[in-house]
Formats: structure tokens, C-alpha cells, sequence
């Protein structure tokens, strides 16, 4: 009923809804393998290098999800460059890995935005609707016959809000798991060139 009544701006707002829901819980997935007890992986991580089986500390970073992993075995593989070296290749795999995170959260943002436009852009062609028929009615006009107008503008807007609101909380829980995940990425980063390049060049293989 809500649907037949809101109009055409009403579809558009089911739609962007549909994307909103879809992002978030990919992103959400996303994040959720994404985020590891960073600790506890670089200290086995720690444990393996220290028996000097460099071959297995890069097996366990490509067997574990996220972009720590993907961190520690940067710095594995360029432990022969030096600790400015390592920490160079740090840098620039954070560079690439940061963008993979936060990939899709415009999208979402940008839906929070519009939603509420969207529904004000609903409210005045019900607006439109319901003058229209008011004129078309002349001294005749009576409720039913602006009824249709007055859903419209008034289901349009209440649509809007309620997609807008819950994508900006969305959005805003989001960001603040991407923020954990990078200070995981900065602490690992620190801890591994530590490991890294304590290594005696004699070990090296």
C-alpha cells in the first residue's frame, strides 16, 4: 500500500535502500575477517622467524585473511633491504591496503545524502499532485480527491528519513571499524620491522 501511494520517488528510494543494505553487509563481512588479534599473530609470527623458518612465517601471513597478514609478509619479504628499507615497503603496501578498506563507504555516505532529497523531491511532486487536483476539482474539491497527492508527499519524506538515518549510523559504525583495522595495520607494522631486523644477517637464508 505504502509503495502504490509514494510514487515513482518511492521505487528510486526502495532501490537505493536495497544498495545501502547490500554495502554494508559486505563491508561488514569484509571487516570481520578482515580484523585479527594482531598481538597474538605477530608473536607467533615472532616465534617461527626466531627458529629461522622463514618459509613457514610467510605461509602463515598468506594463510591468514586481512591486510596485517598482508603487512607482516611485506616486511618478511624485504627484510633484506634494511630497517628504512622494510619500512619503505610498510609504507607503501599501507598505502594500497588502506584504500581496499575504505573502498564502498563513499557509496554508502553518498545514499545517506540523497535519501532525504530524494524524499523532498517526492513531498513536493505530491505537493504538485495534490494542487493539481485541487484545481482540477474547482469548488467541488473534497479529500478523496487530494488524498493521493497528500500520501505522496507525506510517504516520500517519511521514506527518506528512514533510509538516511540508519545508512549515516551505518556509515558512522564503519568508519570507526576501518579506524580500528588501520591502527592494528600501524601497530603490526612497528612490532614486525622490529622482528625483522633483529635478525642476524648470518641467519638469513
Amino acid at each position: 500500500m505504502l509503495l502504490s501511494h509514494g510514487g515513482l520517488i518511492m521505487w528510486v528510494l526502495l532501490v537505493i535502500s536495497a544498495v545501502a543494505v547490500a554495502v554494508f553487509l559486505e563491508r561488514f563481512m569484509h571487516y570481520h575477517r578482515a580484523q585479527i588479534n594482531s598481538s597474538e599473530f605477530i608473536n607467533g609470527v615472532r616465534t617461527v622467524i626466531r627458529r629461522e623458518n622463514i618459509v613457514e612465517a610467510i605461509s602463515i601471513c598468506e594463510a591468514t585473511p586481512g591486510p596485517v597478514a598482508r603487512l607482516v609478509k611485506t616486511a618478511i619479504l624485504s627484510r633484506e633491504r634494511g630497517r628504512e628499507g622494510v619500512r619503505e615497503a610498510l609504507e607503501e603496501a599501507g598505502l594500497v591496503e588502506v584504500p581496499r578498506l575504505e573502498e564502498k563507504l563513499n557509496l554508502l555516505a553518498t545514499i545517506a545524502q540523497i535519501a532525504p532529497l530524494l524524499g523532498l523531491l517526492g513531498t513536493v511532486l505530491g505537493f504538485i499532485k495534490l494542487l493539481t487536483a485541487f484545481q482540477a476539482s474547482g469548488p467541488y474539491a473534497n479529500f478523496i480527491n487530494l488524498a493521493g497527492g497528500l500520501w505522496e508527499a507525506l510517504i516520500c519524506m517519511a521514506a527518506g528519513l528512514a533510509i538516511a538515518i540508519p545508512c549515516y549510523a551505518g556509515y558512522n559504525y564503519l568508519v570507526s571499524r576501518v579506524n580500528a583495522i588501520v591502527l592494528d595495520m600501524e601497530k603490526a607494522a612497528t612490532d614486525i620491522l622490529n622482528v625483522v631486523t633483529e635478525i642476524p644477517n648470518h641467519k638469513l637464508p
